[in-house]
Order: structure tokens, then sequence, then C-alpha cells
């Protein structure tokens, strides 16, 4: 390990937390209950990470709210829940680990912070149905609007998301119809919650971990970035920190915690660990990657899964927080009754309204000749989802801005305009819109996942909600790109079940600890599941905490015993 120990200290707290997102907060306020001192060091400008860029949406198997409405789950269903959908990608004891513990740590902050949180009703895991270990509703949560005011100074530094509709809470959006069906939201509701400053979803979940930090008189340091971890030649014991363009060195006395997220924004990283070539991102620029650049000095472990592409478009003259083009997700939109997405030879190659099944078709390769099937592609509409649907930021009847994708008044001259078969695409419409009259998708199962329904789909629109045919024009089409979203990478820090560190000598590093998604997913392996990142960051950072306050769980031994593992 190395020995790079600086000739003084300027600052000293037990534990330093790098992120203030979920996963950091969750350490710090973990190791201040534990009558440790803590500090957090955040790049940006903003606390609040990517968790308030999220949906906020944490999935916890077995929880007690889902008790208190009488559904019935287990840690053991949901441990079997993950680990069939793995795909043995994953493991079994970070399975177990996270089930196991996620419940605790949820509990733990409800307590110990204010934490709310509540079912989202009618919410049911991706695979219900698919497998008899998921729930039709019960283990998706999210926070009840929390008051920004009650920030104080730091209301305006806590970060907001320009995608979500954050004034909203999922009950309030899916009660009324879903995404599909906006114009039937309660507008006057967001408008008060916003003037109010009344945050839901993913901003309203950073804000309780804010303040949960900022009750305890944590330090939140930003416009911190953190440079290279400190070693003594047997533990890392601190930080080098560029603060005002001067470094700082600061002393961690039990632990350092990466909480960076992932590497979203560094197009190299993306390239090289998770194969995703040229990857737009809703990300701010600081998910660039630090948590290996860190942790690779030390010689940490990296693991990878399989990893899956998004796709988002953008709209022109859209910007984000930093100037940059904002990237709007194609989830839910391509979902939406009246819509498909072809490739270049105008034919569709997956089920639009299941992003877990559609977006692995985006990276597959012809091995006969080298090419990427399936990309480009490009979402084609008619006139009919302009007329009741939200597309990307557009709203019903809001005129088609000028550069965005074509339009045409035919099939044939829209696909002309786009490059792609025009006998094809005309085919394929022509197909899909037969069995969209009979609600039926007999090529790729669309409609038939009840989790696409309720995100998708509308479900005023008989026989299905997910499936409308084309057939009024004018017609529109927009090329789809890579996108990451939210920064679920496929690539992480390989950590052991006290979110320590390790070496490629399969040996814990001492003194350092991950949490949220610069941790690897060996919990989900092949699969993903919403709501399970933002309950990854807060068991992870809690756990590491606990470890490196000398209060380790040792629930994890006890459930592998019971169940045999």
């Amino acid at each position: 390990m190395l020995q790079n120990l600086p000739g003084k200290w300027d600052l000293e707290a037990d534990v330093v937390s790098i992120g203030s997102g979920i996963g950091g907060l969750s350490a710090a306020i973990t190791a201040h209950e534990q009558g440790a001192g803590a500090l957090v060091l955040e790049r940006s400008e903003q606390v609040g990470g990517v968790t308030a860029l999220s949906m906020g949406e944490v999935w916890v198997a077995g929880n007690h709210h889902a008790a208190e409405l009488g559904v019935e789950d287990s840690v053991d269903s949901g441990f079997r829940y993950l680990k069939r959908l793995s795909m043995d990608y994953g493991s079994d004891a970070a399975i177990l680990n996270k089930v196991v513990h996620a419940r605790q740590a949820l509990k733990y902050f409800e307590d110990r912070i204010g934490l709310k949180m509540e079912v989202i009703r009618s919410c049911p895991d991706y695979y219900y149905t698919a497998t008899n270990d998921a729930v039709s509703e019960g283990r998706m949560l999210e926070c009840v609007p929390f008051p920004g005011e009650t920030l104080g100074e730091w209301q305006s530094k806590t970060r907001l998301s320009p995608q979500m509709p954050y004034g909203l809470t999922h009950h309030d959006m899916f009660q009324a119809g879903g995404t599909a069906n906006m114009m039937k939201w309660d507008f006057t509701l967001m408008g008060d919650r916003l003037t109010r400053d009344e945050r839901c979803l993913g901003p309203g979940l950073a804000a309780y971990f804010v303040k949960g930090a900022l009750d305890r008189g944590i330090p939140l340091m930003t416009g911190a970035s953190v440079e290279e971890l400190i070693a003594d030649g047997q533990r890392v014991v601190g930080v080098r920190v560029v603060k005002d363009g001067r470094d700082l060195f600061v002393k961690a006395n039990k632990a350092v915690v990466i909480a960076a997220g992932s590497y979203e924004q560094n197009q190299e990283y993306n390239k090289t660990l998770s194969q995703q070539l040229e990857l737009g991102t809703m990300l701010f620029s600081g998910i660039n990657g630090a948590n290996f650049r860190l942790a690779g000095a030390l010689g940490a472990r990296t693991a990878a899964v399989p990893d899956i592409t998004s796709l988002g478009m953008l709209v022109p003259g859209e910007e984000d927080e930093e100037g940059k083009p904002l990237w709007r997700s194609a989830l839910p939109v391509i979902g939406q009754p009246h819509t498909i997405v072809v490739n270049r030879a105008g034919k569709r190659f997956g089920n639009e309204a299941f992003y877990r099944s559609f977006y692995y078709m985006i990276d597959a390769i012809d091995g006969g000749n080298q090419t990427h099937p399936n990309f480009p592609c490009w979402v084609v509409i008619d006139s009919q989802v302009l007329e009741k649907y939200p597309f990307a930021s557009l709203t019903p009847g809001q005129p088609w801005p000028e550069g965005f994708g074509a339009s045409a008044a035919t099939l044939t001259e829209l696909a002309r305009k786009i490059g792609v078969d025009a006998a094809a695409l005309e085919a394929t419409v022509a197909r899909f819109n037969h069995y969209a009259e009979k609600g039926e998708d007999p090529d790729f199962g669309r409609g038939t996942h009840p989790w696409s329904a309720w995100m998708c789909g509308d479900p005023y629109h008989k026989p299905n909600p997910n499936l409308g045919s084309l057939v009024k024009g004018p017609f529109y089409a927009v090329e789809l790109k890579r996108m990451g979203g939210t920064g679920i990478p496929s690539a992480g820090l390989l950590t052991d079940h006290h979110s320590r560190v390790m070496g490629w000598d399969d040996k814990p590093i001492e003194g350092l600890y991950a949490a949220g998604n610069s941790v690897a997913r060996m919990e989900t392996g092949a699969m993903m599941q919403s709501g399970i990142s933002n309950a990854r960051g807060m068991t992870y950072g809690w756990l590491a905490a606990r470890h490196a306050c000398g209060d380790p769980s040792n629930l994890l031994q006890q459930e592998a015993a019971r169940i045999g593992l």
C-alpha cells in the first residue's frame, strides 16, 4: 500500500464521506449516531448527489410499511427474486446482504432522522407474474413530500432535478393515469408544492438525508474535489482535497467512504468499462469515475456485471444547469400507444414498453458483418401521440419544434427523410397496427408485463394500455441516442459485506469503504429493478459506518446459516 503521509493535516474527522448523495450522507449520519465525528466532501457546489436526480424510489423486500398494508412478503422471497433474475452474474452473499440489511437501514433512518416513507401503491416488481417471488406492490417505497424551507441556508444548495416532476409523488401521478396522462395530473397541487418548496421523488429523498446531516452539525464541504487517498502503508488514513485552488489534507481516524457515484460523464470509462459508445447522460459533470481513480492506486479490485444501454433524445434549445444539452429519457414514451421504435431496416426489434428487455437489443452485434443492426434507431409516432400524450418535454397540443427529428405526411416520406427502408417501415407499421387493434404483440410481447402498463401505458386505452395503431398523419420520427440516465453502472469497486473495499488479494483495504453507485452491483448481477440503487446507497453507507465505528452487523452470517448459504 502507498505511504504518502502529508507533513501536516489541515482537518480531521473520524469518518470522511466522499460524495453527498444517499450513500455518503447515510455513512456520515450513522457515524455521528455511533459517537464519531463525520465530514462530507462534495465536489460540486450542491449537495444531494445523483439521489436528487432520481425518481426517489427505494426497493426494500419485507419492509414494515408493506406489512402494515397486509402485503405478504419476506426477506427469503426478496432473496429468491434477486437470485433468480441475477442469472448467477451476482453473488449470493451480496444479494442476501443487501436484502437482510435494507429493511433494517430503512427503519434506522426513519427512527433517527425522521425519514418518512410510504408504499407506492399498485407499483409491481418489474418481473411480477414472471416469477412467484415478485409482488404486485409493497417493495417500492417513496418519501412523503419534504419541506425544503427546513433546510435553511442549504435550501438553495440542495440539488433539484431538471427532468423529474418533483412537485408530485408517484401516487399523485399514477392515480391520475400515469405518465401517459400528464394532462390529467393535478397541476394545482404541483404548483402549490413547488411554491412552498415541498420536494417529492429524488429531490425529496436526498433532502431528508441532507437535513439529517445538518441537524447533527455534520460539516458539508462543497466545491471540495478529493484527488488522492492518503495511506500510511497499512491503511487509508485520509484524503487530499483541492478546495479553492489549494490542497487540504483531511485526516480520517476511522474510515474513508467512497460514495462518489459512477463514471457516466467519462466517455473513455464508458467505452472501456461498459462497452457503451458515446453515451449521453442526464448527470452533472462530477460523475466521472473518481471511485476508480482514488481506489485504484491502492490496488482496489473492480468487478462488472452485464450492462444495458438506455436511450434518450435531445430537444432543440433545452440545456441543463451546466449549459449542456438537456437529455430526455426515451422511457416511458416509447412504451405508449401509437409509438414504435425501428432500426435502419425499418423493423421493430424488441418490446419497447419493457426497457429491461428492449435495451439489451440496442448493443447486439451481428458478427457476420460487424455491425450493430439495431443502432441507430428511431422512435416513430403518429399525430395521435401529440394530441394525447407527452413526448419528451412536449405536452399535448404543443407544436413540433424545428430541428427536432423529422415529420412527413406519409410513412414513405418519413422513411426517406430519416434514411430507413420505406417498404419495410410500411410493412412493419401495418403488421403492428393489425395486432395493436387486438391488443396483442405476437412478435415481442409488448404490453404483457404489469410493470409496463403501470409505468408506460395509458390505462384508459383499450384493449391494451401499451399498444395503439399508427394511422393518423402527419407522422414523426426522432433518432434515439445512447444515454446513461441516473448513473447505474456495470462496473464498480468490489466490497465485502461490511462495505469494505477489497483488494486483488481478496483482502479488505483497511480504512477504505464504498457505498452507492461506486460499488459493483454484485447484489443484482444481470438484472435491475427500480429502487435498488437508492436502497443500496442507504444500506451500504449504514453498514460501512457501523463497521468503521466498531459496531459491525452480524446479521448476514445468521441469515446465511439459516438458509444454508
